[in-house]
Parts: structure tokens; C-alpha cells; sequence
């Protein structure tokens, strides 16, 4: 059992770095650094003498090889391999241990189906030529198993903690928890489609936008989920009202979302959780403070791929409060 909780933490951490480098590699644009998958430009390995180079070259002609696009992706695969595997032995160890719930042994199933769902998504993302709905789709799907795998981290921590002391959260702070959590995922919905559509730069200034609070935006554009795939949507397609829609929703959700944990916020410290209120609004207060400096100081990559990981925390968190009893 010992080994499993091991394993489970260390895929927990293991996660977070894919999730952070699947975010690098799309904000540094590199998306399309391998025009094929799951090799890059034919190669197990990143083309680097000149010999591979022009293999590379001639086999994808109408994609160049670009040595600083290709290593980002690569790494990215290679991480999000790796945690493939250590799903997949997880999965195996639950059936060593006799003590292991039935819970634990169905939600490892899950996460090993799960992820081999993203691995059909990473070569839908390429194969598509990163079609905003399916990128987004990529995103949120790991989000997901990142949030799975510390569930069930602490799950199986539990069984082995006869004294923890228990949440004993009411049926109505748990229906509390349920709305964060969909507002939440919601909001990390629109951040996805925000940055898979380019949408981010289309508001450059804080609180207002192009020197108003509302300036006009094309909504039904910017949600018209039933694009053509195109060629290539590298870059974005979309005009400059369509994605000004997109990047105002994104804006007026956080407003949403930063009032209703604050609120949730309050409810914890009132049932004496104080503790847990504390991380929450932490937690929301940091990744508020990354999501205006993206607009300020005009998406730091590091800032943003920090935003991207607080969002992944945040909702984790929500989850592990809401699901862990």
C-alpha cells in the first residue's frame, strides 16, 4: 500500500510538470513544433545534425523544422509518457494489496482510461493542427487527471491515518463545493479557449478594456464551437471581435468565479475551517494577482504558464475538499 500512496504523489508532482510544459509549449507557440505524432519529423528523438535536419525538411516541407519549436514539444510528450506509465502501475499495484477499497481500485481504472484519452487527445492536437476545440478539450482533460491523481493520493493516505481528523462538511457546504467546482472548471474553460483562440492580447489594459469597460465583441463568433478545421490554427483565425468576445468572457468569469469563493471562503471560516479557508483564498488571491499581470506586463511566458498551474492547483484543491470523505 505504501508503495501506491508513493507512486500516486509522485505522478501527483509528475502532473503538474506535464501540465506546466503542455502550457509552455503552447504559449511559446510551439504547439505544431512536431508536425506528426507521437515521433517528431520521423525521429524517436529531436532532429539535430544537419543530415536530420534535411531529412526533416524534406519530409514535411510544408512545415520547417524549427530546432526551438520541436524541443518543447518533444519534452512535453516524453513527461506526459512517462506519466502514462506510472498511471498504468498504479493501476497494477491495486491488485497486489488485498487492503486497496474498491473505491481506490475503480478510480486508478478510471485514471488509467483517462489517460489514454489524452494520449488520443495529444494526436488529435497535432493531427488537427491545434483546432482550438481540441486543444481545449487536451487542456481541461489533464487538468482532470491532475486532479484525480491527488484525490486519490489522499484517499489512500487516509487508510492508513486511523486518527485523521474529519471534515464532517454538511450536505449543504458540500453542495457549496459542487457550484466552485463547476464555476471554476467553467473559468478554466474560458482560459483555455482564450488562449487556444489567441484572444489574449485583444484586451491590453486593466480594469478597462480599449478604454472601456464593455467595448462592443462578436459573442457568437467567438463561441461558434462548429469551426471548419482549416489548414492550420496556429496563430488563431478569428477576428479581432470575436476574440475580444472571448478574452471579456474570460474577464467578467473571474469576476464570478473571485466573488463566489470568497464567499465560499467565508462559509469555511464560519464552520471554523479556518485553516482551509486560508489556503482557498491563497490560493484564489495568487492566481488573481497572475491573471492581471498577463494583462499588465502582456503574457510573460512565465507568468502565464503560472496561471495556467494555478488554476490546476485551485481546482484541485475544491475537488480534494469536496471528494477526499
Amino acid at each position: 500500500m505504501e508503495k501506491i500512496k508513493t507512486l500516486s504523489i509522485l505522478s501527483g508532482l509528475f502532473g503538474i510538470i506535464v501540465v506546466g510544459l503542455g502550457a509552455w509549449t503552447r504559449l511559446a507557440d510551439a504547439g505544431l513544433g512536431c508536425p506528426d505524432w507521437p515521433g517528431c519529423y520521423g525521429f524517436v528523438t529531436i532532429p539535430m545534425s544537419p543530415e536530420e535536419i534535411e531529412i526533416a525538411n524534406t519530409k514535411f516541407p510544408e512545415t520547417p523544422y524549427e530546432v526551438a519549436k520541436a524541443i518543447p514539444e518533444v519534452v512535453h510528450r516524453y513527461f506526459a509518457a512517462t506519466l502514462g506509465f506510472f498511471i498504468v502501475c498504479i493501476y497494477a499495484l491495486t491488485f497486489r494489496y488485498k487492503e486497496v477499497s474498491v473505491n481506490i481500485r475503480n478510480l486508478s481504472l478510471f485514471l488509467l482510461v483517462w489517460v489514454i484519452l489524452q494520449g488520443a487527445f495529444g494526436y488529435l492536437t497535432v493531427s488537427l493542427k491545434l483546432l482550438p476545440q481540441i486543444v481545449t478539450m487536451h487542456l481541461m482533460a489533464g487538468f482532470l487527471t491532475v486532479g484525480l491523481l491527488w484525490l486519490l493520493y489522499f484517499k489512500i493516505k487516509d487508510t492508513s491515518l486511523a486518527g485523521r481528523e474529519s471534515w464532517n462538511f454538511t450536505s449543504k457546504t458540500r453542495s457549496l463545493l459542487n457550484i466552485g467546482l463547476l464555476l471554476v472548471a467553467i473559468q478554466i474553460f474560458l482560459g483555455a479557449w482564450t488562449s487556444t483562440n489567441y484572444a489574449s492580447y485583444s484586451c491590453t489594459e486593466f480594469p478597462l478594456c480599449q478604454g472601456q469597460l464593455l467595448p462592443e465583441a462578436n459573442y457568437k463568433d467567438g463561441f461558434n464551437f462548429f469551426q471548419s478545421i482549416g489548414p492550420n490554427y496556429l496563430g488563431g483565425l478569428l477576428d479581432h471581435e470575436s476574440r475580444l468576445a472571448i478574452h471579456l468572457s474570460h474577464r467578467i468569469g473571474a469576476l464570478v468565479v473571485t466573488l463566489y469563493l470568497l464567499f465560499l471562503c467565508y462559509h469555511l471560516i464560519h464552520l471554523q475551517k479556518t485553516k482551509l479557508a486560508v489556503c482557498l483564498l491563497g490560493i484564489l488571491t495568487l492566481q488573481v494577482l497572475l491573471g492581471i499581470s498577463n494583462v499588465v506586463f502582456a503574457l510573460p511566458l512565465l507568468v502565464a504558464v503560472g496561471h495556467n498551474l494555478g488554476g490546476l492547483l485551485l481546482i484541485t484543491y475544491i475537488g480534494v475538499l469536496r471528494f477526499r470523505e
